[in-house]
């Protein structure tokens, strides 16, 4: 572990208790187990969709407006 032993750890564990109380810190536990939760199910809902029902290869339906912009004036 290097420089720092395990009574070192135990005693930086101990004063973030004291200061953030353990209702706290299992709330913010909490929240990011939901986050990362989320995420995961987020990245499975996104890896099934390689292969769209459309057959259009990915792409969107829509029109394309062209044009040219001849002069851009101030009034």
């Amino acid at each position: 572990m290097g420089t720092w032993s395990i009574w070192h750890w135990l005693v930086v564990l101990l004063i973030v208790l004291l200061v953030f109380g353990t209702k706290k810190l299992r709330n913010i536990g909490t929240d990011l187990g939901g986050a990362v939760r989320g995420f995961k199910d987020g990245m499975k809902e996104s890896g099934g969709d390689k292969h769209p029902e459309s057959g259009t290869s990915g792409q969107l339906g829509g029109r394309t407006i062209e044009g040219e912009i001849k002069d851009k004036a101030k009034t």
